[in-house]
């Protein structure tokens, strides 16, 4: 069935396509002599004449203009020259997706602004069939002009190509004449893209999860076999299974978090924040984090409160992350920067800008783009062994998506990271602002 639609849309093609050069014999029978003399009288070559022959029969019977009609889609055009009315223009016009009017011959009658900008090759009095080069839509063009309704998906094609949901519905003149379309197309590229997205995340998600579940079941099988009347070799199960469950809860804490961020992302926070104290509190709590990893942690800080407007709880996880990132991915470099500073950025409004540098590895400029994608790693097993679930920076970038800010990232191979995070700061600092160790 499949092969006959095609067929037959193939079919309709060449069959407009021979209209096309069938009209334009005239104009074509002057350029073949022409040229013909131009090759005897030596004035160009016979290959030459023979090439902008066929350049000009391509150019005729393909590209999209507005083209000479046979004289039965003449008929049809002044037919109905006063339809579409004005208050159906208006209608179509007042839509927000690109909208066509086609008569019954295919022929385009009348297009919104939006179609004009989205398709600027579309133009009153071209065939839609002719503009479009896909079958579907040549089939869905014929289907609707014989008073059936149908919606076919159109894929724009090459990198970064739009994709469309065209709907093709029959309208007919007030006076009960002619039968025309209109033809819509809606724009689902950022749909699709969402779709996939959420494909993909439930896709990682289900695979992180189902790693430590299938370690802990193997443990938990050998617990009951083999190993069960052995203590020692019990323990040391019982210990890896205690990890696996920590990942597990570490990973689904992430997925909470990520959850609750999105639900929250439009609604702004209001409290304010002193960074100052959020960075202390940061520091202290990885103190035992960065002594276990042999690394020193400097801060440089303002004497005096520096104060954001935001979710005290939040913005501590964004700073413990990328801390907690630095300390475990930096170690090989032995210092860990971290510097809070109130500056005057463009427009003239105050930000507060913390910036965490590493003196580690580095990172690949490649990768870079992709940090904050989720489950997004340079290494998978680094991340694994430094108990990392891949979320980390996806949740700052949704954090402070929230609060209004931003995170710029900067490394170099074997010369560390610096990830930089903005935030609009408040008016007028306050000295007793939230402070976050105290929730």
């Amino acid at each position: 069935m499949a092969d006959t639609d095609t067929s037959n849309s193939d079919e309709r093609f060449a069959a407009l396509v021979a209209d096309r050069l069938a009209a334009a014999r005239i104009p074509l029978g002057a350029t073949a002599l022409v040229l013909a003399v131009g090759a005897a009288l030596g004035l160009a070559s016979l290959d030459f004449a023979a090439i902008a022959f066929v350049v000009v029969l391509f150019a005729t019977g393909f590209l999209p203009r507005r083209a000479i009609v046979p004289g039965a889609r003449r008929a049809a055009l002044a037919s109905g020259a006063v339809w579409p009315g004005t208050s159906i223009k208006a209608v179509v016009a007042a839509l927000q997706d690109p909208a066509i009017v086609l008569d019954r011959t295919g022929v385009v009658r009348f297009l919104n602004e939006r179609a004009s900008s989205a398709f600027p090759l579309t133009r009153v009095g071209n065939l839609l069939a002719l503009t479009f080069r896909s079958p579907d839509l040549v089939q869905a063009i014929t289907d609707v002009l014989e008073g059936r309704r149908s919606s076919v998906q159109y894929n724009e094609g090459g990198q970064g190509g739009r994709t469309f949901s065209v709907v093709f519905s029959p309208i007919h003149e007030p006076s009960g004449g002619d039968a025309f379309a209109l033809v819509v197309f809606d724009d689902i590229t950022d749909r699709l893209a969402v779709a996939r997205m959420r494909s993909d995340f439930v896709a990682n998600a289900s695979h992180e999860l189902r790693t430590p579940l299938a370690s802990l079941t193997g443990f938990i099988e050998t617990l009951l076999g083999p190993a069960r009347n052995d203590p020692a070799v019990a323990e040391r199960f019982l210990r890896i299974m205690l990890e696996q469950a920590n990942r597990m809860r570490r990973l689904l804490d992430d997925l909470l978090s990520l959850s609750r961020l999105e639900m929250r992302v439009h609604r702004r926070p209001t409290e304010s924040v002193d960074v100052v104290t959020a960075l202390r509190h940061v520091v202290d709590a990885l103190a035992p984090v960065a002594e276990r990893y042999g690394v020193e942690v400097t801060l440089d800080l303002p004497d005096r409160p520096v104060a954001v407007r935001g979710e005290p709880d939040e913005l501590v996880q964004v700073f413990q992350n990328l801390v907690e990132n630095a300390i475990k991915y930096g170690a090989s470099g032995k210092k860990v920067a971290i510097k809070a500073e109130r500056i005057c950025a463009d427009g003239g409004r105050d930000q507060v800008r913390v910036r965490v540098r590493d003196h580690g590895p580095g990172i690949a400029a490649e990768h870079i783009p992709r940090l904050t994608e989720r489950f997004y790693r340079v290494d998978v097993g680094a991340s694994r062994e430094l108990q990392g679930t891949g979320l980390g920076l996806a949740i700052v970038k949704h954090i402070l998506t929230r609060h209004r800010g931003t995170l710029a990232i900067e490394s170099e191979l074997g010369r560390g990271s610096e990830f930089t995070v903005l935030l609009p700061a408040v008016v007028a600092e306050v000295e007793n602002a939230n402070k976050p160790n105290s929730l």
